[in-house]
């Protein structure tokens, strides 16, 4: 299943916000720099899916592709 994702860096929470079956928007705490926001999704989307998730497109961008 590949899902959409728009992602704000530097929130100061941790939220998901479905939008549509493919779209979400992820709330992270952490910041964009040394991948740190990156690994915090992939963790987060792994416990809400109970399944791996790998970013297909969009390492540096806050729009991003993740395959679950």
């Amino acid at each position: 299943m590949r899902l959409n994702i728009n992602v704000q860096p530097n929130s100061g929470r941790q939220e998901i916000k479905k939008i549509s079956d493919s779209e979400y928007k992820i709330f992270l705490k952490k910041s964009p720099e040394d991948n740190k926001a990156n690994e915090e999704l992939t963790k987060l989307l792994k416990k809400e899916f109970n399944k791996e998730a790998k970013i297909i497109k969009g390492f540096i961008s806050k729009n991003k592709v993740v395959e679950i």
